[in-house]
């Protein structure tokens, strides 16, 4: 090595700096527009999420200015098949299909949504707390959790709705009390990973109380595999409110959601099969296209 080597050691121009600090700061990407970023080269996720946008803006805005409603009789008008007057057919008491089925996506949106709501809240909160204090605590709320998961979920909706009876707002309060088992484990479980790393002995050190390390630091690093199991849990809750609806404990009549439109279908499948077809392919491409939109791993 030369020692008698010179080195420059001129003091950096501060415009230069803060010209390049600020080049910096518009080339990095936070976290949600990464994912946008990522989102919007998957031809299929763009293509679900397409969809789910045109059924709901479908769903507000059709029925407000068609001038038909979804309980509308015309009983000269029963069981007509699909036409340029009523595009889905009429049922068996002259009802618009077409108005019925982007009605009943307004009922089944509304449920997934508000089971999920309350899923991510008490889901979020309950795991967050069992994997952050650990211990005894840890165990004993998670004893809870396993016997409570060892009862089919289905099996829980089905009781409380016996118990409560049909209704909307009865389905809102049966799916968000049984939804949220899944949410608490996957919570608790990246929590007791992310609570040893480093940051939270910083945050511990620096006097940051507990409940700041939970809600400012774990939780938001958790944020990826909470999105996705909530995405999840939408197309799930609107599974279940067809099958509720189906078995004759959804929503009264004369409310229409996909499951009932699928329950009265089904009396007249031989002789008018498009009664029973149109709200099923509503259910099933609504929830594929949420899947593809919303689940990483349906699009590796």
């Amino acid at each position: 090595m030369n020692m008698n080597t010179q080195y420059d050691f001129s003091p950096l121009d501060p415009s230069a700096l803060s010209h390049n600090l600020q080049e910096d700061r518009k080339s990095s990407t936070g976290y949600w527009q990464d994912a946008w970023i990522r989102l919007k080269k998957d031809r299929a996720a763009m293509l679900g999420m397409g969809f789910i946008l045109f059924m709901m803006l479908s769903a507000i805005f059709i029925p407000m200015v068609s001038g038909i409603s979804y309980a509308d009789q015309d009983l000269s008008q029963t069981n007509l098949p699909p036409s340029m007057e009523h595009y889905f057919g009429t049922d068996n008491l002259g009802r618009d299909m077409f108005i019925r089925v982007l009605y009943g996506a307004r009922i089944s949106l509304s449920i997934g949504v508000v089971a999920s709501l309350i899923n991510l809240f008490i889901g979020v909160l309950y795991g967050g707390i069992s994997g952050f204090v650990g211990g005894r605590t840890d165990r004993i709320m998670m004893n809870i959790v396993d016997i409570l998961y060892s009862v089919p979920t289905l099996l829980y909706v089905i009781l409380l709705m016996v118990v409560f009876k049909p209704g909307l707002l009865n389905i809102y309060i049966a799916l968000g009390i049984s939804y949220w088992l899944q949410m608490a484990r996957i919570v608790r479980g990246e929590v007791l990973k992310i609570k040893e790393q480093e940051f939270v002995l910083a945050a511990r050190s620096m006097g940051a109380s507990s409940r700041r390390i939970l809600f400012r630091h774990l939780v938001p690093n958790a944020v990826g595999v909470i999105i996705v199991s909530l995405s999840l849990s939408i197309p799930d809750a609107i599974f279940t409110e067809a099958f509720l609806s189906f078995i004759g404990l959804g929503v009264s009549a004369p409310m229409a959601s996909w499951g009932v439109l699928c329950n009265d279908g089904i009396n007249t499948m031989r002789a008018y099969p498009f009664q029973l077809f149109f709200p099923a392919v509503a259910i099933n491409f609504f929830s594929d296209g949420l899947r593809d939109a919303l689940d990483p791993k349906m699009r590796r």
